[in-house]
């Protein structure tokens, strides 16, 4: 059973102009072990107290995120659970494949499909080809595009399937920029 959150005294609300925001203050925990925690694994500890239950996440696994370096040699399990997941095609393409089979198990077990969703937004971008058939003119790119349009319109159908069939799931079409320039923030 979950409980409350054993770190609510340093949850801090910040607004911004409608918009309201909680957030948990690192330095508020009053730990000199922070400031020489590296970047990264300052952003596992956030994640780590704004998820702690004393379930699946535990005032213990804080512990040893922020006793990092005694802990990290020993190569101990701490638990991850991310805010957002980035998915390049290469990848996302079979993770979808895998949610629609599992959703197709799920019915022929009797259960209710509709509950196989992404745990967290994931967000699938789809990278441009490399081929290029069309070079040199002003139209070229966007002869390519359709081009590519027309050669992978079953794959594009089937993304676009998943993106209406599952929570919390997004594609970014190609064409928007390769996944490395995709600022997601703003879509």
């Amino acid at each position: 059973m979950e409980s409350a959150n054993p770190f609510d005294s340093i949850k801090k609300t910040l607004t911004i102009g409608d918009e309201t925001f909680n957030y948990y203050s690192l330095k508020d925990l009053g730990d000199d072990r922070l400031e020489k925690l590296p970047y990264s694994v300052r952003v596992l500890l956030e994640s780590g107290i704004r998820n702690c239950d004393e379930f699946s996440v535990k005032k213990e696994d804080i512990e040893t995120i922020l006793d990092w370096k005694n802990t990290s040699p020993k190569k101990v399990e701490i638990p991850y659970k991310p805010a957002r997941v980035i998915l390049q095609d290469f990848t996302g393409v079979p993770a979808v494949v895998d949610f629609a089979a599992m959703r197709d198990a799920m019915k022929r077990l009797g259960g209710d499909p509709q509950k196989i969703n992404p745990l967290c937004p994931a967000d699938l971008v789809i990278d441009h080809s490399i081929q290029v058939d069309v070079a040199g003119t002003p139209d070229a790119k966007d002869k390519n595009e359709e081009l590519e349009f027309q050669r992978n319109r079953e794959r594009f159908q089937f993304l676009k399937w998943g993106q209406s069939a599952f929570k919390n799931f997004r594609i970014v079409p190609p064409g928007s920029g390769i996944v490395h320039q995709v600022n997601l923030e703003l879509n």
